[in-house]
């Protein structure tokens, strides 16, 4: 078994096997690696800046439960999508891939936070994205996607509760709250019902789309290791909640109605808009769940001080399901 991560990707070992590749991978495109720094090495993921004689250049390592990133990339990279990287190289059984610098995240770019109407113009590109990924959604599961569409959420949560009850702390649910939680399934089951029934197909759902990562120039969204097939409206819970954050927003702004209907135009052929923002809300409220799994699908196999210091997302992310004082986000059993 491998070693746990972060700490793997701190290793002699692990580094010096790393960049003899991405030294390999340089050469078919001319490049020569000079050196090289390792700006972060998280738990879920680690990359490594490679400067070359030319443009540096990012060599990524997913963790353990979200290697399908790597044929991700191919994949979307193979059909031509929009707005996606470009990998110069990879290798499946490593698990690496090889990206070309794309310049600075929007938040950068925008000094500290990217204002709300620009974030609306990056996000109507990304729903263009999205609704071209309808007829790969089978071909993307297949690599290893988690399948969370409508159909599929309600029995994911009854099982997600019975995981989280039994689990070790941090990351353990309690009596009390799988109690709360098993109350709402009908509510929870209807609002999977209604997505379902709205005829929005499912798609590619990044599921952590927020401003550190979107690229300006392009703009190019990064970082899928997040990402599910589901309705497409599961982006805009964190995606709002990252708005109204950094922008320190009331609930009711009118800057989200700007975002949610510029995202939500390319599916203005299906639904008024009033429909539209309605299915937002019910894919914001059963969101929580699809959060949770992320985290889980991040922390696998990871060492002990990483599990204690992120294990608790897990049951927080589901009690979000209760969490109305948000944007958009009325009652569940309202």
């Amino acid at each position: 078994m491998k070693a746990p991560t972060p700490g793997r990707w701190a290793s002699t070992e692990w580094l010096e096997d790393t960049l003899e590749w991405g030294a390999r991978a340089l050469a078919p495109h001319g490049l020569t690696l000079r050196a090289w720094t390792q700006p972060h090495a998280r738990p879920w993921s680690t990359a490594l800046r490679l400067e070359t004689d030319a443009d540096p250049v990012w060599l990524k390592a997913p963790g353990d439960g979200a290697l399908f990133e790597v044929p991700l990339l191919v994949l979307l990279a193979e059909l031509d999508l929009p707005h996606v990287p470009r990998p110069l190289a990879h290798d499946l059984d490593r698990g690496l891939v090889l990206l070309p610098d794309g310049g600075e995240v929007s938040r950068v770019a925008y000094g500290g936070t990217t204002p709300p109407e620009r974030m609306a113009d990056h996000l109507a590109l990304y729903a263009h994205l999205q609704r071209l990924t309808e007829p790969h959604v089978d071909a993307i599961v297949a690599l290893g996607v988690g399948d969370l569409r409508p159909t599929r959420m309600p029995r994911l949560l009854e099982q997600t509760i019975a995981v989280l009850e039994a689990e070790r702390a941090p990351a353990a649910l309690s009596r009390e709250d799988a109690a709360r939680l098993r109350a709402v399934l009908p509510a929870y089951a209807e609002a999977c019902a209604e997505l379902e029934a709205s005829g929005i197909a499912p798609t590619l759902q990044h599921d952590d789309l927020h401003d550190s990562n979107i690229l300006a120039r392009g703009p190019v969204i990064i970082d899928w290791g997040d990402s599910c097939v589901g309705h497409p409206f599961g982006t805009m819970l964190a995606t709002l909640n990252s708005i109204a954050f950094h922008h320190k927003l009331a609930p009711d702004d009118p800057a989200f109605g700007l975002v949610v209907d510029a995202y939500t135009d390319a599916w203005t052929d299906l639904h008024d808009r009033p429909t539209l923002r309605r299915l937002v809300s019910l894919a914001q409220r059963v969101g929580p769940l699809t959060r949770s799994l992320s985290y889980r699908q991040a922390l696998t196999n990871v060492d002990e001080p990483a599990w204690r210091e992120y294990g608790d997302a897990m049951p927080e992310w589901l009690l979000e399901v209760f969490e109305a004082d948000l944007p958009r986000r009325p009652p569940l059993l309202g």
